[in-house]
């Protein structure tokens, strides 16, 4: 752990030129007399840190001196690729590895780019939770998993109260919430992390299938998901603003069926999730629509007008 911090410290001076105790002791997490301690042994084991007295002094590094550590392992390679989702890696526990990476590329870039990181950071920003996300800690399975999936190792899991032999290949962090994409049996399925209990990672390391890919794999199944939702089916007349809308009121996985049922007339046949749902849906489209099919929701909506109409002439 001192290793790390210390490497860390001198990876900072030398992005950065120079730096006070308190600078450090923020970037460090530590306190000002740990800062001093560990610059005293950085100087005894033979790295030119000085402290420059005076207004605006700190530690610095002599000039010209570069350390040979700015080379990337591979883990801290692949944490590097993460460091736009800070919040994934704090939960996977990556976030060490990813701030050394992160100070080894800056300490490697020349004197007139090492701003680059900071000036990209306050103009991007990707918050991946949905919105009123309870801040809630991490599963606790997330960290091993992410260690086997790093590692191709394969895990014993407890999931749903069943014991399963997985080969991990990916996590994905959907809406705040966390799956595993793994390999059983020659299947591929995926497993909310929060649903898993005790998980052991195994020796030998699984072979990977070379053709798989993560992101298209998470968007199909995503996109069948969406559509097995959708259960029932209406019919609306919808006038010429609400064509309009529709884009806007059908759920994204209905939209290409129901724009190809689109009649000249307005008519359209639309996939819903039940009858329930497209109530809601329906109102969104004011006076644009009539429910054609089924009974039940057309009186339902006729309901809701004739209530609506009734408040506003009070």
């Amino acid at each position: 752990m001192r290793a790390a911090r210390l490497m860390s410290l001198v990876l900072l001076l030398q992005a950065r030129g120079g730096m006070t105790a308190a600078e450090l002791a923020r970037e460090l997490e530590v306190s000002e007399r740990t800062v001093h301690r560990d610059v005293l042994a950085l100087s005894e084991a033979g790295v030119p840190v000085y402290a420059d007295r005076g207004r605006g002094g700190g530690y610095r590094l002599l000039d010209g001196y570069r350390t040979r550590l700015t080379g990337l392992d591979r883990a801290e390679a692949e944490a590097l690729f993460l460091s736009g989702v800070p919040a994934a890696l704090r939960e996977m526990g990556l976030q060490e590895v990813a701030a050394t990476a992160r100070l080894k590329a800056a300490a490697a870039l020349s004197p007139s780019l090492r701003d680059a990181p900071a000036t990209a950071a306050q103009r991007f920003h990707l918050d991946a939770p949905g919105w009123y996300a309870a801040d809630t800690p991490p599963p606790p399975a997330l960290a091993p998993l992410a260690r086997a999936v790093w590692n191709d190792l394969p895990v014993t899991v407890v999931y749903k109260e069943r014991t399963r032999e997985l080969e991990p290949y990916g996590l994905v962090l959907k809406a705040g919430a966390w799956y595993l994409v793994a390999r059983l049996r020659e299947r591929f399925l995926i497993f909310r992390v929060d649903r898993m209990g005790d998980v052991r990672a195994r020796e030998p390391r699984f072979e990977r299938d070379a053709d798989f890919d993560l992101a298209a794999f998470w968007a199909g199944q995503a996109a069948e998901f969406s559509r097995s939702l959708l259960r029932d089916v209406i019919t609306l007349r919808l006038t010429p603003a609400g064509r309009r809308m529709l884009r806007y009121v059908a759920d994204p996985a209905a939209l290409d069926d129901a724009l190809a049922s689109l009649l000249p007339d307005g008519t359209v046949r639309l996939a819903v999730e039940s009858v329930q749902v497209a109530f809601t849906q329906v109102l969104r489209f004011g006076p644009e629509a009539e429910v054609l099919a089924p009974e039940e929701l057309r009186a339902q909506v006729a309901d809701a007008a004739a209530r609506m109409a009734d408040l506003y002439r009070r």
